[in-house]
């Protein structure tokens, strides 16, 4: 069942509110961290493509200076704590809590997403998390498979259980939430 447009904005909005109300201590406390092992810019701005190929800028908390992963970045990326500013990102309606992720134009065409074939994906908002992030795509190809499948079964069930999983990824690592969801999916193959 397709999640309403307006159903899954006002979840958004409602979920990014609380989202930024919740991680309010940890963002402040991320923020200190750069700011003492690295010092400013706390955020890093890039352009990505959004629903319908629109351009807009997407907010992180730094995680490199110079071309090299800082320790504070380490840390972030393995938790995906810099991804919380997208926050404001979902509340400015740039993107959605949940969908496909938002690219930059060199990465579509690096991954050759250029052609009416990938249009699909852009068909609907692209997200903070998503399936393919979620699992953790193996491939150019397996990763537009996930983001086929999450756009063909989009719900708000779908989408609350993405974002408990994203949750689990804070406070346990990606690699560490990727084998429990392996592993949950073998048991339940095996039934």
């Amino acid at each position: 069942m397709a999640t309403a447009p307006w159903s899954k904005r006002a979840f958004d909005v409602a979920g990014a509110i609380a989202g930024l109300l919740v991680f309010a201590p940890p963002m402040a406390v991320v923020a200190a961290a750069i700011l003492l092992a690295d010092g400013r810019p706390l955020l890093f701005r890039q352009t990505r493509l959004a629903a319908g190929r629109r351009r807009f800028t997407i907010l992180k908390f730094r995680s490199m200076r110079n071309g090299e992963v800082t320790a504070v970045g380490r840390i972030l990326r393995a938790t995906g704590l810099d991804e919380l500013p997208q926050l404001v990102n979902v509340l400015a309606g740039d993107i959605s809590a949940v969908g496909p992720r938002p690219l930059t134009e060199e990465d579509v065409r690096r991954l050759g997403w250029t052609d009416a074939a990938s249009d699909f994906r852009w068909s609907v908002p692209q997200g903070l998390t998503g399936l393919a992030q979620i699992v953790g795509a193996r491939s150019d190809r397996h990763a537009l498979r996930l983001d086929r499948r999450y756009i063909a079964r989009q719900s708000l069930r779908l989408d609350t259980r993405l974002i408990a999983w994203s949750f689990a990824v804070n406070l346990l690592g990606k690699r560490r939430v990727q084998l429990l969801i392996a592993g949950s999916r073998r048991r339940r193959a095996r039934r």
